[in-house]
């Protein structure tokens, strides 16, 4: 009896002797004493300049995803056109694979796994009331082999009832960002009228699945990419605001799969007039992004490119602690 009763004075020692608060040395709030980070860190306003930019070819003027694997950077257009281009980090084109046995009716994001490459065919923007949402699933070994193995994931949202036109641009059913954990698909939705992103979750085997809403998050702008480090809980999102203000923001030191639970900070980039869509990094310090071309004459001329960023003075010290 005596040694049980130690073990529970330990217990609580352990438990109720930690302090919660912000944990994160660069922020305005940061406790020093705090062991438990609660996710109320807030951060000085910040713009980050990519060390470098280059033009990608006119083959990927739409540009809307971006994965770093097999020594390349993989990218994509997001209408009718089935190429998944592998590009260098100057964006120049060194590999093609067509994907000849599905269709392109919006793809707008690409994401990855050790055994799979996801493609998400689910952008959702001109009317809202799209059915036919799904994720391609391809076996990364045949697909570098250039005889892709496709799989398909379809689903639905789980709070959408409505599904009447709406206008273009003014659904919260839109995504273009999504990541995968060891066992799951996580959405991060592209609200049109809020300018906030919803993530959903849903399993990543073949057949329909019903995306369940997890939780809400105010990025006040347009989240339109994603990459995802599971072992060091970090979710990198970029954007746009509706003014033209690309951005990303950063999700870290949070709670098993409860993205929301820790450390939350937006990054201005100086890109004005960018419409950012991909994103990839390969050690969570240094971040490829992607940008469409946007054309408004007489103002607007921004071709597609792909920018390096390096977020060492962002995330160093909590990758290295």
């Amino acid at each position: 009896m005596k040694n049980i009763t130690i073990l529970f004075y330990l217990f609580g020692i352990s438990v109720y002797g930690q302090i919660s608060g912000c944990t994160d040395p660069l922020s305005k709030d940061y406790n020093p004493d705090a062991t438990l980070n609660d996710g109320s860190c807030h951060y000085e306003n910040l713009k980050v300049k990519p060390q470098y930019s280059y033009r990608i070819n006119d083959s990927i003027k739409e540009t809307s995803g971006l994965i770093a694997f097999n020594k390349l950077l993989w990218t994509h257009n997001d209408d009718h056109d089935k190429t998944i281009y592998g590009i260098d980090s100057l964006g120049k084109i060194k590999k093609k694979i067509i994907l000849n046995q599905v269709t392109n009716h919006d793809w707008e994001e690409i994401s990855q796994d050790s055994l799979y490459i996801y493609m998400g065919d689910f952008g959702n923007n001109y009317s809202g009331n799209r059915k036919n949402l799904q994720i391609l699933k391809i076996e990364k070994n045949s697909f570098l082999e250039e005889n892709p193995i496709v799989e398909k994931i379809a689903f639905n949202y789980s709070d959408q009832t409505d599904f009447s036109a709406s206008k273009p641009n003014k659904t919260n059913f839109d995504c273009e960002a999504f990541i995968i954990s060891k066992d799951s698909i996580y959405l991060f939705t592209k609200q049109w009228n809020s300018s906030k992103t919803s993530i959903y979750s849903l399993s990543k085997q073949e057949g329909n699945q019903t995306a369940q809403l997890k939780s809400t998050l105010d990025t006040e702008g347009l989240v339109t990419g994603a990459v995802y480090f599971e072992d060091k809980k970090i979710v990198v999102l970029c954007g746009y605001s509706k003014t033209g203000k690309s951005f990303l923001y950063i999700l870290y030191d949070f709670k098993n799969f409860d993205f929301t639970s820790g450390n939350k900070r937006k990054i201005n980039l100086k890109l004005p007039f960018h419409q950012i869509e991909g994103i990839a990094s390969k050690d969570g310090l240094h971040y490829f992004i992607t940008n469409e071309s946007l054309i408004r004459k007489p103002i607007i001329n921004t071709p597609q490119q792909i920018h390096y960023l390096d977020l060492s003075p962002v995330l160093g010290l909590y990758l290295h602690k």
